[in-house]
């Protein structure tokens, strides 16, 4: 189930399937987010939707701004002993947190994205699939007031060496790939298993029809039935690409 929580109690619901009784595993990821529209379609499609759909996984989102005072919902302010830009104050965001952390009694494993995050990868999003329930804030403007990382206990990640406009795009990206680990989520469980980056390997070359595309050949091994040499086959390409694409992951 595809939600988004609002600060009245009532949930508005972007998208509401029957969950598949055959499967008991459930995760809970929740969303704190100044632009909650922002997650409807890129969460709404292909994998992520069908294990929603399945019961999987609930993915809720909640805005930050419904838990701010004042006539304007101001959710920022000036830095103490100043500088450029505006950071997203306390208060809003706790009461946010405390509002979401009750709906569910499984306590979330907190994650704040922020460029000065330890890096994600697969070792992580691996670890990520692990857990119960996820919750990740997602900032805006100059970043958070320290003091929300340290009260909330939340973990910061980072997706790269880069500034974006927000946590919205980084929070997908690590939702995208912790959902696709769970099991059931792919159509074939043996999928992710071949995966880029799960063996400490770049995934080997793929093929598919036809054998021939202007003048570019199948290789014949993949042709020729034997799956023993395709394995060694593959694996041997798996290291020449990471040897080549990314040697610092074979160190």
């Amino acid at each position: 189930m595809f939600q988004h929580q609002v600060r009245n109690d009532k949930v508005k619901l972007i998208r509401e399937n029957p969950c598949n009784p055959w499967l008991n595993i459930v995760m809970r990821i929740d969303v704190l987010t100044l632009f909650p529209e922002m997650f409807e379609s890129p969460l709404g499609h292909s994998i992520i939707k069908r294990a929603c759909e399945a019961g999987i996984v609930n993915i809720a989102l909640t805005n930050i701004r419904d838990f701010a005072k004042g006539p304007h919902f101001k959710v920022d302010d000036k830095p103490y002993g100043g500088g450029p830009g505006m950071i997203m104050a306390p208060p809003p965001v706790f009461e946010c947190y405390e509002h979401v952390c009750s709906l569910s009694p499984k306590k979330p494993k907190t994650i704040i994205l922020t460029p000065q995050g330890s890096p994600f990868d697969h070792r992580k999003a691996t670890e990520l699939a692990a857990e119960d329930r996820l919750l990740f804030i997602a900032g805006r403007y100059e970043g958070f007031d320290e003091r929300i990382r340290i009260g909330l206990d939340a973990e910061q990640i980072s997706v790269g060496d880069y500034v974006l406009s927000g946590g919205e795009l980084a929070a997908m990206v690590i939702i995208d790939a912790v959902i696709r680990l769970l099991p059931g989520a792919l159509g074939d469980e043996d999928s992710a298993k071949d995966d880029s980056f799960s063996d400490s390997l770049l995934e080997y070359p793929q093929y598919t029809r036809p054998e021939d595309f202007r003048g570019m050949k199948v290789p014949d091994v993949l042709l020729s039935g034997n799956h023993a040499e395709i394995a060694k086959w593959r694996k041997e390409q798996a290291v020449e690409r990471t040897k080549k694409q990314r040697p610092d992951l074979l160190d």
